[in-house]
C-alpha cells in the first residue's frame, strides 16, 4: 500500500479492524469509517462479551474476536484502529505493527516516551503508518482559527488559553466509558482532555517543541484519578499556553482564547469573535454537529488523513506531522504528572 499516489487513492480499498468497541468506537470511529467509501471494517477485537454483541449488531457480517492475536492471524487486516482503554494502547499497537498492519490509535497513542520511541521505530522499520486521533484539528471552529492564523490576520500567536469544562467524564454511565475513572486503565482528566489541548497548543502556536510545563491536579473526595487539571506550557520566543480542565463544572463549556500581535480570537462552540488592534470586532460562525463528546464528523477528517497517509506512505507530511505532535503530547503528559507530584514545579522538556 505505501507508495500509492494520492491521485490513485480513490482506487484503493482498505480493509481494517477495530480493537476495542466501546462508545467512542461505536459512535465516532465506525460512522467515520463508513463515510469513507473505500474502507471496510471487517473484524472487531473486544474482550467484553457485551461489547462484542454490540459490534455484531452494529456492523453487518463483521467477525468478532476476544483475542487480538487470533484476529491479526486470521484476518491479516490492512489497518487496525485502536480504540481500547489507554493502558492497552502500546501493546496493541506493537502487535498490529508486527503483524504488518498500518495503525491508527485513539488518543493517547501511549503513556510513556520509551514506548512511543520503540513503536515509532518499529513503524519505520516495517514501513507502516502510525498515527493518533487528533480530531480537534478537524473541529470547524479550530480549523477556521488555524486558517485565520495562516492568512496572517492574527499575526504571530503569543498566548493561547484553552478551557474544557465538563459536568462528568464522558460515558461515565456506560461500560465502554468507565476507564476514565480507573487509574489502572489510564484514566484521569489529563489523559482524557490533556492530550487534546497539548496537540492544539503545538498546532496553533506553531512554535516547535515546548520548553517546560507546570501542572496542578486535584481529585474530588476519594476519586482514584484527577478530575481537575491546570496546565501551563512555555514555548520558544516567550509563547505561552494555558489550559484548565474540569469534570466537576456545573455547566459544559468549551472555550479558547488565541492572542496574536495583530488580533485575538475568542472561540466558543460554533462561534468565533475576531477582534483586531483597533478594537474592530467581527463575528464569524461555522457549522458543526452538536457537541456530543464523540464527534463522529471530526473523526471523518482523521479517517481521510489516515487513508491519504496509507496511500502516500509513512514518510508523507500528514503521517510525520501527526507522529511528531503525538510525541510532544507524550512528553508533556509525562512532565505534567511529574510537575503535579512536585506541587506545580516547572519541569523542563529539553536537556
Amino acid at each position: 500500500m505505501p507508495g500509492v499516489t494520492s491521485r490513485e487513492s480513490d482506487k484503493v480499498k482498505l480493509r481494517g479492524a477495530l480493537s476495542g468497541f466501546g462508545a467512542v468506537a461505536e459512535r465516532a470511529h465506525l460512522p467515520g469509517w463508513r463515510s469513507r467509501h473505500g474502507v471496510t471494517i471487517a473484524a472487531v477485537h473486544e474482550p467484553v462479551a457485551e461489547r462484542r454483541h454490540a459490534a455484531i449488531r452494529a456492523i453487518r457480517n463483521v467477525r468478532v474476536y476476544d483475542d487480538l492475536d487470533l484476529l491479526l492471524t486470521g484476518e491479516s487486516p490492512g489497518f487496525v484502529d485502536v480504540a481500547s482503554p489507554p493502558a492497552h494502547h502500546a501493546a496493541t499497537v506493537r502487535a498490529a505493527l508486527e503483524a504488518g498492519a498500518h495503525v491508527l490509535v485513539e488518543k493517547p497513542l501511549c503513556l510513556a516516551l520509551d514506548d512511543f520511541d520503540s513503536l515509532a521505530s518499529l513503524a519505520r522499520a516495517r514501513r507502516r503508518v502510525l498515527m493518533c486521533v487528533h480530531n480537534w484539528k478537524h473541529a470547524p471552529a479550530y480549523a477556521a482559527a488555524r486558517a485565520l492564523i495562516d492568512q496572517g490576520r492574527v499575526g504571530a500567536v503569543r498566548y493561547l488559553s484553552l478551557q474544557r469544562l465538563r459536568t462528568a467524564p464522558a460515558g461515565a454511565g456506560e461500560s465502554g466509558g468507565r476507564w476514565r475513572a480507573d487509574a489502572a486503565t489510564g484514566g484521569g482528566i489529563l489523559i482524557d482532555h490533556g492530550w487534546h489541548v497539548f496537540y492544539l497548543m503545538h498546532w496553533l502556536l506553531d512554535a516547535g517543541a515546548p520548553l517546560c510545563v507546570s501542572a496542578h491536579f486535584d481529585r474530588a473526595g476519594g476519586a482514584a484519578v484527577e478530575d481537575l487539571a491546570d496546565l501551563r506550557v512555555t514555548f520558544d520566543g516567550g509563547r505561552l499556553a494555558h489550559a484548565n480542565l474540569s469534570w466537576r463544572s456545573p455547566v459544559r463549556r468549551t472555550r479558547a482564547l488565541i492572542s496574536g500581535d495583530r488580533a485575538t480570537l475568542d472561540l466558543e462552540d460554533d462561534r468565533i469573535v475576531f477582534t483586531d488592534r483597533t478594537g474592530s470586532i467581527e463575528e464569524l460562525s461555522v457549522t458543526d454537529a452538536p457537541d456530543d463528546s464523540y464527534h463522529s464528523s471530526w473523526f471523518s477528517g482523521i479517517a481521510a488523513d489516515f487513508e491519504r497517509a496509507v496511500c502516500d506512505g509513512p514518510d508523507s507530511a500528514v503521517a510525520t506531522t501527526n507522529l511528531a505532535e503525538a510525541r510532544v503530547c507524550v512528553a508533556l503528559t509525562v512532565a505534567a504528572r511529574e510537575s503535579a507530584r512536585s506541587h506545580g514545579r516547572e519541569i523542563p522538556l529539553r536537556p
